[in-house]
C-alpha cells in the first residue's frame, strides 16, 4: 500500500511504503504498451562560448556530439542512477541539442521510446541532464558561469495516467 505524506490530500507517493520505507514499484501486473517521453532543457553561457561550441574549436573537442552520446548513454543507464527506477529495454532514444542565439546557449532536447509496463520520464530526464552536464563539463574551462536551466517533461504518451504535456 502506498503511503500519503502527511497532511495531504490526492494520489500517494508509489515509492514510500506503508511504514514510510523506500521501494520499488510493482508493476508485473501492468500491460506492456508503447510509451514515449520527451523532454528539455537548456544550457545558457555567453555568445563567446556559443561561437566556440558551434565551430567545433572547444579544447575538449566535439561539445554537441559528446554531449549526444553521453545522453543517449545515461538514458540506458537509468536504472543504475536513480535507486528505484525500473531497468528497461528502450526501443528508441533520441537527443537532439540545438545552438540557439537568443539564450544564447544550447537547446537539448531528449525523446525516449519503450514497449513495457511502466514509464520512460526518467530516462528523457536523465538523457536530459547528462547532456547538459556533459556540455557544461566540455566548456568550462573556457567560462565558468555557465547556467544550466529548465530541465522538464515535455510530453508523455501511453500508460494508465494517459497522455500529458506541459
Amino acid at each position: 500500500m502506498a503511503r500519503k505524506p502527511t497532511g495531504q490530500a490526492g494520489p500517494a507517493l508509489t515509492h514510500i511504503g506503508a511504514s514510510g520505507e523506500a521501494r520499488m514499484v510493482d508493476v508485473s501486473d501492468k500491460p506492456a504498451t508503447e510509451r514515449l517521453a520527451v523532454a528539455e532543457g537548456q544550457v545558457v553561457m555567453s555568445e563567446a562560448t556559443l561561437g566556440l561550441v558551434v565551430s567545433g574549436n572547444a579544447k575538449k573537442g566535439d561539445v554537441l556530439g559528446t554531449a549526444r552520446i553521453a545522453g543517449i548513454m545515461a538514458a540506458k543507464r537509468t536504472s543504475e542512477l536513480i535507486p528505484l527506477c525500473h531497468p528497461l529495454a528502450l526501443s528508441k532514444v533520441t537527443l537532439d541539442i540545438e545552438p540557439d542565439a537568443s539564450l544564447p546557449g544550447c537547446r537539448v532536447r531528449a525523446s525516449v521510446k519503450v514497449t513495457g509496463p511502466t514509464g520512460v520520464e526518467m530516462e528523457a530526464l536523465t538523457a536530459v541532464s547528462v547532456a547538459c552536464l556533459t556540455i557544461y563539463d566540455m566548456i568550462k574551462a573556457v567560462e565558468r558561469g555557465v547556467r544550466i536551466e529548465g530541465i522538464h517533461l515535455v510530453e508523455k504518451l501511453g500508460g494508465k495516467s494517459g497522455h500529458y504535456r506541459a
